[in-house]
């Protein structure tokens, strides 16, 4: 029976990791910051209105929380997509 021990190294990473996000994630990140806080945004409109019916105030809020949502998607998709066609072979 081999020991867990002896394939450790097998498994883990050649560098160990110290917790905190490397500079490719933090990137990441704050290119998707906008649609983060949009669907943020949805769902604090939208916890609102679990313990009650929605008024027509509260109804529009939602409908503006999805379209800033979509409009999120909609910017990095496409900031995606010029990314990736200007990145091309020439």
């Amino acid at each position: 029976m081999k020991s867990i021990a002896a394939l450790q190294a097998a498994v883990t990473a050649a560098t160990p990791f110290d917790g905190e996000p490397s500079e490719a994630e933090l990137a990441a990140i704050e290119v998707e910051s906008p649609l983060i806080l949009a669907e943020v945004t949805l769902l604090d409109t939208q916890i609102m209105t679990i313990d009650r019916t929605p008024t027509e105030l509260d109804q529009q809020r939602i409908r503006r929380a999805r379209r800033r949502v979509l409009a999120a998607r909609r910017d990095l998709a496409n900031r995606a997509a010029t990314l990736t066609v200007s990145g091309g072979a020439a």
